[in-house]
């Protein structure tokens, strides 16, 4: 599995451990993953698990510095000091010294303060790369010209039906790296058994969520794909031993749809709803 250098030269896995709605055995998941050699887990405060990860984390065996572990801040603890305190706990609820990669989650609230606190902590050594999570174009602009340090990463929602090409393109002007959430679409659309994906599946004896996975990789998109069963992530973890042709890559860029059914956070009810949504008294 290869690794992405970031905008600071930190390196990062190109395949991750999505654990978004893991809340049950996510100790057991995490550990399996980690078994089976995803060395990236990605999690956030609002999903709830960073104790049963870190608990995992340690179980594991495995030296820190051979493992890349991502939280988020959420919206609710935007701002300086908020930033600061939220950091904290998750770093005692994972159970590390200090993170790999720490993203502000939505891009609500004051986080312009949380980025400031968040280029304070990198500086002092307790997190070694800083990003965002669902910033649209502008947003990556506005924070990237209005602060002294870019986003490195910017993990939002990526798929074939769904590719992003623009936002991305905007992305790199700014040295700021794409990581891929939903990478299989959440399993929408019927994904799994999409004719054009099916197809090139079987001319490669692959699955067709390895051919969305490998997709995104030829496009320079880090994922971080969630599964709780072992058949599907050593799928997931299963993607060097095989290249898909310039034309499979045109025939996947055509499923683009151009927006997603997921998500909107350009949506006012979207930013009702998160800004709103409370992860702790």
């Amino acid at each position: 599995m290869e690794n992405i250098k970031l905008s600071n030269n930190v390196e990062m896995p190109s395949v991750g451990f999505g654990t978004f709605m893991l809340r049950d055995n996510c100790k057991e998941h995490v550990l399996n993953a980690l078994k089976l050699g995803f060395r990236l887990i990605d999690t956030a405060a609002s999903y709830f698990n960073e104790e049963d990860i870190g608990r995992a984390i340690k179980e594991s065996g495995i030296p820190r510095e051979k493992l890349f572990v991502t939280t988020k801040l959420w919206v609710q603890d935007a701002g300086y000091e908020n930033t600061i305190k939220a950091f904290d706990r998750s770093l005692k609820n994972l159970r590390l010294d200090y993170l790999d990669l720490y993203l502000v989650h939505q891009p609500y609230g004051d986080y312009f303060g949380s980025w400031r606190a968040m280029e304070k902590l990198m500086k002092e050594g307790y997190i070694r790369a800083i990003g965002v999570s669902n910033f649209s174009p502008e947003r990556i602009v506005d924070l990237s010209l209005n602060t002294d340090t870019s986003p490195m990463v910017n993990q939002i929602e990526i798929h074939p039906y769904f590719s992003q090409r623009e936002a991305i393109s905007d992305m790199k002007n700014y040295g700021c790296q794409p990581q891929a959430w939903g990478p299989l679409c959440e399993g929408q659309k019927n994904i799994f058994n999409d004719p054009i994906l099916s197809e090139i599946a079987r001319s490669h004896g692959k699955s067709t969520a390895q051919i969305a996975l490998k997709w995104n990789l030829q496009n320079g998109i880090a994922v971080i794909p969630q599964s709780t069963c072992e058949e599907h992530r050593i799928e997931d973890i299963s993607l060097d031993d095989f290249t898909l042709t310039d034309e499979e890559m045109r025939r996947i860029e055509s499923l683009d749809q151009g927006h997603s059914e997921i998500i909107d956070h350009r949506c006012a009810h979207t930013a009702r709803k998160l800004i709103n949504c409370k992860i702790h008294d």
